[in-house]
């Protein structure tokens, strides 16, 4: 799914398709429920089942507090925290049928911490974290559901080349493998539900 990336996904639609396996991109709002049903209804029609959905489409948008429009907190909220009910609440029928599936939500630190300069994605992101564990007992038995919240491991183009060492307790930089790394752990991990994994590099405990 993309929303304006469409160079993006038919890249890595034809990467997967180089490895043999099937791919289908679909543009969709995530926010808007008709490209929800569209999403589902293409994932229905093209793939004939589905087992895992991840929750990943976010703003990060830095206001300060007293600076954040109503627009612009409607718009975070609707992408970031409605877009995932939404698109769990229409993908549900299908993660069940096939004996049972998996959604994965991706939040952040934002949703542990107060971060004042970023109220409204901080927010969205306690909401989904919650909405994760909801999510888990209205789902059950049929479907596992989890959340990931990873620390800096893509960070903006803007801050490229600043290693934050200072921010985290390991000795290596993240990057977006070690998330793929927590995905799959909860994939195979058929007795785990209602989790977060804190995928930070140790960034929390300072």
């Amino acid at each position: 799914n993309y929303s304006e990336s469409g160079d993006d996904a038919a890249r890595t639609v034809a990467d997967i398709e180089r490895l043999g396996r099937r791919a289908v991109a679909v543009q969709a709002d995530v926010s808007d429920a008709s490209g929800i049903a569209r999403l589902v209804d293409t994932a229905r029609r093209e793939l004939g089942r589905l087992d895992i959905l991840v929750n990943s489409a976010s703003l990060f948008e830095r206001t300060p507090f007293a600076d954040i429009t109503e627009a612009e907190w409607d718009r975070v909220l609707a992408v970031n925290l409605k877009g995932p009910f939404l698109l769990s609440q229409a993908a549900a029928p299908l993660l069940r049928a096939d004996g049972g599936g998996i959604i994965i939500n991706i939040v952040d630190l934002s949703a542990l911490q107060p971060w004042p300069s970023f109220a409204h994605h901080a927010v969205s992101k306690a909401g989904l974290l919650h909405l994760t564990r909801v999510m888990a007992r209205a789902l059950a038995p049929d479907v596992r559901v989890n959340s990931i919240a990873p620390g800096t491991v893509l960070p903006p183009e803007a801050h490229q080349g600043e290693d934050g060492s200072e921010r985290r307790v390991v000795h290596r930089e993240g990057s977006p493998d070690d998330v793929v790394d927590a995905v799959l752990y909860l994939v195979r991990a058929g007795f785990v539900t209602g989790e977060n994994i804190v995928v930070d590099g140790g960034r929390l405990l300072l």
